[in-house]
């Protein structure tokens, strides 16, 4: 074997190292795409991995996809979001069926997910990267969301203002695969970061029952079907309050 060759068929192993290695370079916005009579839905709400429970699981949701959204770099990475120069928000998209459940019940769900009155970020997570918002698809959702904002500014239940903003959706870009379903893949890491930044206590103080973490009471919404994840017990070390870097 010649020198030149030994050269090409190392660049070969290097490309398909790197293919390998990244699996979502070529992913794009659009998938996975809504099958006939499904519609999406895009939230963000903070931390894209505590915002995955609350939607997984309900009759009518077939799947709910962490990604990033918000911003108009192209196929952006989740270190690139993470220095917050991308302008994405870590957000989740929701396929669902609107004959069985409407998009005023998801928002419902998105309001008792995190805190609407923080707009730099979401409890420990702190950032425009980690801002919360609602990304219309249509006209209908843009209207449904402004007004469902208005009743919760109105409800008497927050005396800070509503600080997540409604734009319209224009991109969605998958997140890396060992950021989807990280509840149930990494149910003891993603425990001990909830507990401990804060989102927990915030929830259970503001909504109770009602509280959307998997497995709500929420008057006119389906119940979940998933395996109720409860909160893990406090740690006797301290809990991590943020995501370590790459996570």
């Amino acid at each position: 074997m010649n020198t030149h060759t030994k050269l090409l068929m190392g660049v070969l192993g290097l490309a398909l190292l790197l293919a390998c290695t990244d699996q979502r370079v070529h992913a794009a916005p659009e998938d996975p795409q809504p099958r006939p009579g499904e519609q999406l839905a895009t939230f963000a709400g903070g931390c894209f991995w505590c915002m995955e429970p609350p939607f997984e699981g309900r009759p009518g949701v077939r799947a709910v996809i962490s990604g990033y959204t918000g911003g108009d770099q192209q196929n952006p990475t989740y270190e690139q979001v993470g220095r917050g120069t991308t302008g994405h928000t870590e957000a989740v998209q929701v396929i669902f069926d609107p004959a069985q459940i409407s998009y005023a019940q998801l928002l419902q769900i998105f309001w008792r997910s995190f805190d609407p009155t923080d707009g730099g970020g979401q409890f420990a997570d702190r950032g425009t990267q980690y801002r919360p918002g609602i990304f219309p698809h249509d006209a209908a959702q843009r209207a449904a969301a402004e007004a469902s904002k208005k009743a919760l500014a109105n409800s008497g239940k927050f005396a800070e203002p509503i600080a997540v903003e409604i734009t319209d959706f224009k991109a969605f870009w998958p997140a890396e695969d060992y950021h989807q379903d990280y509840y149930r893949t990494h149910e003891s890491d993603y425990k001990r970061y909830r507990k401990g930044s804060g989102r927990v206590a915030f929830l259970q103080k503001l909504w109770g029952e009602e509280a959307a973490w998997g497995h709500p009471v929420i008057e006119g919404v389906p119940d979940a079907q998933a395996p109720t994840h409860s909160e893990a017990p406090a740690a006797p070390t301290s809990q991590p309050t943020s995501r370590p870097a790459g996570q």
